[in-house]
């Protein structure tokens, strides 16, 4: 198929080797600043509604998290898209033109199941009739933004972060202003109109910039293994980190659903230092360079996790002083919480290297599908076990032993794979030191 008439302003990206630090580092604290602001524009939204009250917040946790099942499921697209790039060397602007076709298509289709679970489904769930309009848009950004994952260019991807909640925050001050007050229904709103403007505004940067061609379904085609394994793995990891969630809110209420989804978001902080690291080399990682591959991955493992390590008191303390103060004194009953879940997601903070390795590098993203499968199993089980007995304790318990479970077994898999010893994975070496001395000599210098 033939390409718009009009030159590519954006050659491909050449990933070169994780050394030295510098472009890492660059990338890294790039993703890092995007990625604390974008916490810091989804946490003013979270302080509105959860101040509204804990059912309030219950409710949208409710609706993100099933809008966060929608993405997984169906956003393999942009990682297929990123392998393409950054492991194949390609500029796949048919491939990208039947994307997006494929990405609107699919989106009417789960519109319609939202509206049917709106009408039908659970009082709780009663607004996915606004996920359900916007369904059509909603999957653009997230698979189109592969493109620029697969070329290493951070800067793309931090306006992609950005712009979402930044639009969300925007609308909401818009209605404050005009009506004095905002409720369940004016955050909802805001949140998916911004999410469908980013999607009509990628969807016109890459016509714009003349990366779109006639759609090539045939290597669409030849895709849809990986990107069909890609959502599945996305769907059984996403639910690992909610199954909880879910099983508080048929057992427990909204209410208890609210105070623990600040728990969740809270904890969940700590993967923004370990997921910029790995989005920043991801492109590295897609080497086809085996041995390569692997260094960069134990490293990135490494250091990802020692600097949770360091975050997670601070992350707890944050929590115990400010919790109660900023969102009302009833989550006071969330810093408990965060305090169970916080050494799970610790060591989940190595996870997404690893599933990087295997996906971008292995093109095997089965093997952390299945591993995510084991975990959401272990995951749910003790939740529907402990959860009658300990309450919202129990679903943290639960999802800190399947976090660990996970990132325990994808080591391995990838040691095995890699050829090298679990311990040189798990064990942190002299590298490590180096590249820790490294990061305080430059943050040092500035």
């Amino acid at each position: 198929a033939g390409e718009i008439a009009r030159p590519r302003r954006h050659p491909p990206h050449d990933p070169r080797p994780l050394s030295p630090m510098d472009s890492v580092a660059r990338g890294t604290l790039i993703n890092l600043l995007t990625r604390t602001a974008a916490v810091a524009l989804v946490l003013a939204i979270t302080t509105i509604t959860a101040r509204i009250g804990t059912e309030t917040q219950g409710a949208f946790a409710l609706f993100t998290s099933v809008e966060g099942v929608l993405l997984a499921l169906l956003s393999g697209f942009g990682i297929a898209l990123a392998r393409r790039v950054s492991h194949h060397r390609e500029q796949p602007a048919a491939l990208l033109g039947a994307m997006v076709l494929a990405c609107m298509g699919l989106g009417v289709v789960a519109g319609l199941g939202l509206w049917a679970a709106s009408v039908w489904g659970p009082p709780a769930y009663g607004s996915l009739w606004m996920l359900a309009l916007a369904a059509p848009m909603l999957l653009l950004a997230p698979n189109l933004g592969g493109l620029w994952l697969g070329e290493g260019r951070m800067g793309p991807m931090a306006r992609l972060t950005l712009a979402p909640p930044l639009l969300a925050l925007l609308g909401l001050g818009g209605v404050f202003a005009i009506a004095s007050s905002v409720g369940l229904p004016q955050v909802l709103g805001a949140w998916v109109l911004a999410k469908v403007a980013v999607g009509a505004g990628v969807l016109w940067v890459l016509w714009r910039s003349a990366r779109l061609a006639a759609p090539d379904f045939s290597a669409l085609r030849a895709e849809l293994p990986f990107v069909a394994t890609i959502g599945l793995t996305n769907l059984v990891g996403l639910l690992n980190y909610r199954v909880g969630l879910f099983v508080i809110e048929r057992l427990l209420g909204l209410s208890s659903t609210g105070l623990y989804s600040i728990a969740v978001v809270v904890a969940e902080l700590l993967w923004f230092v370990s997921g910029s690291l790995t989005q920043a080399v991801y492109g590295r990682i897609g080497t086809p360079d085996r041995a390569q591959a692997a260094a960069t991955t134990v490293r990135v493992v490494q250091l990802g996790v020692a600097a949770l390590l360091l975050a997670a008191p601070l992350l707890w303390l944050g929590a115990w002083v400010l919790l109660p103060r900023v969102l009302g004194p009833a989550y006071a009953a969330s810093v408990p919480l965060v305090g169970l879940l916080l050494p799970g997601v610790l060591l989940f903070g190595g996870a997404s290297a690893l599933s990087a390795y295997f996906t971008n590098h292995a093109g095997l993203p089965q093997v952390p599908a299945q591993v995510a499968a084991l975990s959401l199993a272990v995951n749910a089980g003790l939740s529907l076990a402990l959860v009658p007995a300990l309450g919202m304790a129990g679903a943290a318990v639960a999802a800190s032993v399947s976090y660990t479970f996970t990132v325990f077994v994808l080591a391995w898999r990838f040691a095995r794979h890699a050829g090298l010893p679990l311990r040189q994975v798990v064990v942190p070496g002299a590298q490590l030191w180096r590249d820790l001395q490294a990061v305080a000599l430059r943050s040092g210098g500035r």
